[in-house]
């Protein structure tokens, strides 16, 4: 009896506890100065490229910003397994499996081949940057190409310790997604030609002039920008369009026929499973696909936001707020409302930032910054530039941090407007009348220019030791706020006293890049609406926040 009685006063005090502990925790909510909150989630997958089945059936998808190689259950989309850095696999493009059962992959970014064997064992060949697809030959001969780092064919040697041999070394038109054919062939698109060729691969060795030296046959044409191009089971060759379609191509007679359409661009790779089934995936939505044989898609993993960076915030006439994001080769708008997705155009673009009604975007990747016009959906101004990182407005001009250039430039003149001693990576970039504000991510620094006219003054610092800051944006209130994407956080900076203060923390946000890659990687942005709304993306997890005044 007197156990049973303890015991009961147990349980009444742990539920008092518990019920005293759930309402401080309610109170403290409430206290909280804004509410935070995901209102926008992108794909499970961090951009989709080469597929590959393994003998037990299970989907091996390459994904070059995620960094890593996933494991997918076919018939649910269940994610079981990630390879990624601590595996060896920096940037993978394109996979396949070996004759011993090892699995083979490219590392675009960081021009390598890995291999990791069925006992676990890794090995890796530099072979040069863009190594992009990748596949053995029926007796078991390994291929690898570049792709728009490179233009270029090789045979390796399988165990990855021989040299790589040259077979084409001059620009064919970038051979993509390819594989072997029946008759011992290599067949492949030619992404900007628009052409699917096949090869005798020992016809030529180390030519400059391909189409003179080497047996290259184009099989079919008028392809918009074909990615792929496989053989299922029974020796039918499928060709992937990255407009959005799916064919068919008799080999012999070049005659193509569409088995599936009308789906999202940048399809990027497909492939079979034992019992036929064909899959695609999609590099700018990080979807897979089933093909079913009507030639409509089932969805088996979705897309979405697959590496959000830079945001902007522009209102319409209606007092709406349209959310801008930035994803690798996409340009998302949202609601600021809702989080829905209200729009998308193909733009590469890693940073945005608000510019009257339009929009200063700019991308490392593609090495330019462009201000684009929501209103006409078109580029009105272009600026080729080595590695920009971010731009903003400013003045008359647009100010870019260009990693390349070493510092912040004008953008039509290169001419320097802050540089090394004081900036040497710099990736925010904030402006108000005749004041600039850079952060400098390797130091986390952040300096205040102001300009006489159109001259700059020295630079002043306005805050230390922030952890790698990245985005900047001005709040209503005029203070600073600044993304620490090394701590996960979005800090305030007082521009009177240069006080840091802790806005939010705990954010998914701050992904590391590929070694020999700006470090800054995909950028985490940050910006306010007019209604005091701060939204700020985290690369980790594709999300969109918004942080809401109450």
């Amino acid at each position: 009896m007197h156990s049973k009685l303890l015991y009961r006063r147990a349980r009444l005090w742990s539920g008092t506890l518990l019920l005293v502990l759930t309402l401080v925790s309610l109170t403290a909510a409430q206290d909280a100065p804004f509410v935070l909150r995901e209102i926008a989630t992108g794909a499970p997958i961090h951009g989709a490229n080469g597929l590959y089945f393994d003998a037990q059936d299970n989907l091996y998808i390459a994904s070059v910003g995620g960094r890593e190689i996933l494991v997918m259950n076919r018939l649910n989309g269940q994610i079981i397994n990630r390879l990624g850095p601590a595996a060896g696999v920096q940037s993978p493009d394109d996979l396949t499996f070996g004759p011993d059962g090892s699995l083979y992959w490219t590392d675009l970014l960081a021009g390598e081949v890995g291999r990791l064997s069925p006992e676990g064992n890794l090995t890796k060949q530099f072979v040069a940057l863009g190594v992009n697809p990748i596949t053995f030959s029926a007796d078991g001969r390994l291929f690898v190409a570049l792709d728009f780092l490179g233009d270029a064919l090789y045979e390796l040697d399988p165990n990855l310790i021989a040299p790589p041999r040259p077979i084409i070394v001059a620009p064919l038109g970038f051979l993509n997604g390819f594989d072997f054919g029946p008759d011992g062939r290599l067949y492949g698109p030619l992404f900007v030609a628009g052409k699917v060729i096949s090869i005798d691969v020992d016809s030529c060795e180390n030519s400059s002039d391909p189409w003179a030296d080497c047996d290259i046959r184009v099989v079919a044409d008028g392809f918009t920008v074909p990615a792929a191009a496989k053989f299922d089971a029974e020796g039918h060759l499928y060709v992937l369009d990255q407009a959005g379609e799916v064919f068919r191509v008799d080999t012999e007679t070049g005659e193509k026929t569409v088995i599936a359409a009308n789906f999202p661009p940048a399809l990027d790779n497909l492939a079979f499973d034992s019992q036929g089934n064909l899959y695609v995936s999609n590099a700018n939505e990080g979807s897979i696909t089933l093909i079913l044989p009507s030639g409509q898609g089932r969805t088996l993993s979705p897309g979405g936001m697959v590496s959000p960076g830079g945001v902007a915030v522009l209102q319409r006439p209606d007092g709406r707020e349209s959310v801008f994001v930035t994803d690798v080769f996409t340009l998302r708008e949202f609601s600021g409302r809702t989080g829905l997705q209200i729009g998308a155009v193909p733009i590469g673009a890693m940073t945005v930032s608000a510019d009257g009604d339009r929009l200063v975007v700019s991308s490392w990747f593609a090495g330019a910054v462009e201000v684009w016009d929501p209103q006409q959906s078109q580029v009105v101004e272009h600026y080729p530039m080595p590695v920009p990182l971010n731009a903003i407005r400013f003045q008359d001009d647009l100010a870019v941090a260009d990693l390349g250039l070493g510092g912040v430039v004008w953008a039509t003149t290169h001419q320097l407007i802050l540089g090394q001693p004081n900036v040497y990576v710099p990736a925010g970039l904030a402006a108000s009348g005749n004041r600039l504000w850079v952060a400098d991510w390797a130091t986390g620094i952040v300096w205040q220019v102001e300009f006489d006219g159109e001259t700059p003054l020295a630079a002043v610092p306005v805050a230390f030791g922030l952890a790698n800051p990245e985005g900047l944006a001005l709040d209503l209130d005029g203070s600073l706020l600044v993304v620490e994407a090394g701590a996960g956080r979005l800090s305030r900076i007082d521009l009177t006293t240069g006080e840091v203060t802790m806005v939010a923390e705990g954010l998914e946000l701050g992904a590391p890049g590929v070694a020999g890659m700006p470090p800054i990687w995909m950028f985490n942005g940050v910006a306010v609406g007019p209604s005091g709304a701060i939204y700020i993306t985290g690369d980790k997890s594709d999300v969109l926040y918004r942080i809401w005044p109450r």
